[in-house]
């Protein structure tokens, strides 16, 4: 009876798990592969596509806006695209406002690549390659795939609850952006990867140019991890880190797809670095920016420094900057309630165990500070806090943070970047430019060294050079050759 009773219950799983994995399944005319796709429709993946690109924007600081290379960006992912299985479809290319390097698809024909992933590749054919694998995601309908699958884990998760009669084991997290975002598996980046550099030769591009922009992620990658310190370890990007992929990976690709040689492939490096000429660098003036140890936002007029040692980085949560021995400086900011003084607001609204706690001023701003010792991965911290009122409305938070054996020689140095707080004065903001990229062209006698010399950074000049313009240790530019800088 029992058993009879557990199999009238189990049957309806199974016979909706069998109908979902094998009639649900199609064969996609790009890959020839069936995949599971039953849960999104390829008009659902437009429609979606539509409801996350404004989400997308706000997340990545909005469009670039720079008309003539929109248009440009556009006109090679367009030529990619008409290659594709799936020409008909209205796929929408967008260069994203981030100093972030990255690239990504969403359903519906939805591309993206940032101006930092811009800054970084050498000439077209590379852009093509990211843009190509893109492309090759969106054809292959991986963003279908992982929702369906998720969907199906799901519904089999909630049947599993009514039938076991436990409540709330069928509940998961919305489906949002993010799954468009997370990383694809080994095999969905190998098939974008066999799509994408196919392609690539149809359109004219060499198929190599994919796996020689992942050799600049990587180089990109441990500069990175240089500049915070943290040499040895995976120097993945958020590109790389998103989609996991080497460039034997694409090698391999390639040789699988049996692709006819391509004669005189587009490269178009004259033509690619002129039009991103001039493109921002770096932070946008309007979420604020950083020059060395400097951090200046003129859209809210104020600016401070950090203290030799420390690197700062940018992000639209709070400005950062890391320091020796695990060493920090986090600021940010907070709304004021009607004009409230600072020290109730540091002692009563921020922080209720603080010692030492005193009101100050900083530069004629009403101020308050105080400290306490916290357990950290890295030991025992001295955490110095500290709020600043700005304006009847906006409270800017410093939060200090340094090992108890280096906090007596750090303390001069934090009260130093206390009081380097300032409001810009009258006409400074508009004199503060930002960073841009600046084609050059080598002239004799020019070495690495010299042209790194004109990069506006305080170190690393001949690494960020080397990397920005994809040099190998030792090679030297040729007389006449166009050439990447960075310029205030």
């Amino acid at each position: 009876m029992t058993k009879r009773f557990f199999t009238h219950l189990v049957t309806p799983a199974a016979a909706l798990g069998l109908f979902l994995f094998t009639a649900a399944c199609t064969v996609n005319p790009a890959t020839g592969e069936q995949s599971f796709t039953a849960f999104m429709s390829p008009a659902e993946e437009i429609r979606v596509g539509r409801e996350q690109h404004p989400k997308i924007l706000e997340e990545f600081g909005g469009v670039y806006q720079n008309p003539d290379l929109t248009r440009y960006v556009g006109s090679i992912g367009q030529l990619l695209a008409r290659t594709s299985e799936t020409p008909g479809l209205n796929f929408t290319f967008t260069v994203l406002n981030s100093p972030v390097i990255n690239a990504f698809a969403t359903p519906g024909g939805f591309v993206y690549v940032t101006r930092g992933l811009l800054a970084l590749a050498d000439n077209e054919a590379e852009l093509a390659g990211v843009m190509a694998h893109e492309i090759g995601h969106v054809v292959a309908r991986h963003s279908a795939q992982r929702y369906s699958q998720a969907v199906a884990a799901n519904l089999g998760v909630t049947l599993l609850g009514v039938l076991t009669n436990t409540p709330g084991i069928g509940r998961v997290a919305g489906l949002g952006a993010n799954l468009y975002l997370s990383s694809y598996s080994r095999e969905q980046e190998f098939e974008a990867d066999m799509l994408g550099v196919r392609y690539l030769s149809r359109a004219g591009f060499s198929p190599h140019a994919m796996s020689a922009f992942l050799g600049k992620l990587r180089a990109n990658g441990a500069l990175q991890q240089r500049l915070k310190g943290e040499e040895g370890r995976d120097p993945a990007t958020s590109l790389l880190a998103t989609h996991p992929r080497t460039a034997e990976r694409v090698e391999r690709a390639i040789a699988s797809a049996g692709l006819a040689r391509v004669t005189d492939p587009i490269v178009a490096r004259d033509i690619y670095l002129n039009k991103i000429n001039g493109m921002l660098y770096g932070d946008d003036p309007e979420q604020g920016f950083i020059k060395g140890r400097d951090f200046i936002h003129p859209e809210l007029g104020f600016r401070f420094r950090v203290p030799p040692g420390f690197r700062l980085s940018n992000s639209a949560q709070a400005v950062t900057a890391l320091g020796p021995n695990g060493a920090r400086i986090l600021f940010d900011s907070a709304e004021r309630r009607d004009g409230e003084p600072m020290l109730y607001y540091l002692t009563s609204r921020w922080a209720d165990f603080l010692q030492d706690t005193e009101a100050i001023d900083v530069n004629g701003m009403q101020a308050a500070t105080g400290h306490a010792q916290s357990n950290a991965r890295e030991g025992t911290m001295d955490v110095r806090l500290l709020a600043i009122a700005f304006d009847t409305r906006t409270i800017f938070r410093f939060i200090f943070v340094a090992p108890v054996n280096d906090a007596r020689n750090l303390s001069l140095e934090f009260r130093r970047t206390t009081y380097s707080f300032r409001r810009l004065r009258r006409g400074e903001a508009a004199s503060i430019l930002p960073r841009r990229l600046k084609i050059i062209r080598t002239e004799p006698g020019d070495s690495l060294r010299s042209l790194a010399e004109k990069m506006p950074f305080e170190d690393f000049r001949l690494e960020r050079f080397q990397v920005l313009n994809g040099f190998a240790p030792g090679q030297q530019p040729a007389p006449g050759q166009l050439i990447k800088i960075i310029a205030d």
